[in-house]
């Protein structure tokens, strides 16, 4: 059985992965608004504006979806706004834990994921390979 490099890193304090939750999502927020007002700026407000604003949201919360136990779908509710935003933040916050994982598996993931017991990590999920 391979050795799993990240298995020795111990998982993230609220501070860092908070850190890394903002970025994901500011890194996320801030191009698709650039992209609607490029698009404003051409073509004048509208329907592709708006779609435009979304398309990225959308593409990184389909990415990112399996990895914090979302379904790729999921990425639809960006058409409604404020859930899409909602999702993609529990998203963000999830993938800033990987390898490590604080919520439940999906019954589907359970055969991959194992339950952590030592003293420093009890009460947590590992998936081996789920940061590379």
């Amino acid at each position: 059985m391979p050795v799993d490099p990240l298995s020795s890193r111990p998982p993230l304090r609220r501070a860092p992965r908070t850190f890394i939750a903002a970025l994901l999502v500011v890194g996320v927020v801030v191009p698709s608004i650039i992209i609607r007002e490029l698009i404003e700026g051409v073509m004048g407000t509208g329907p592709f504006a708006d779609l435009g604003w979304i398309a990225v949201p959308m593409a990184a919360t389909a990415w990112l979806a399996p990895h914090a136990s979302y379904r790729r779908r999921d990425a639809l509710w960006w058409l409604v706004g404020g859930p899409g935003l909602y999702i993609f933040i529990v998203i963000a916050w999830r993938v800033a834990f990987l390898p490590y994982r604080d919520w439940p598996p999906r019954p589907d993931e359970a055969s991959r994921v194992r339950w952590l017991r030592d003293h420093q990590q009890a009460g947590l999920w590992y998936r081996p390979g789920a940061a590379r």
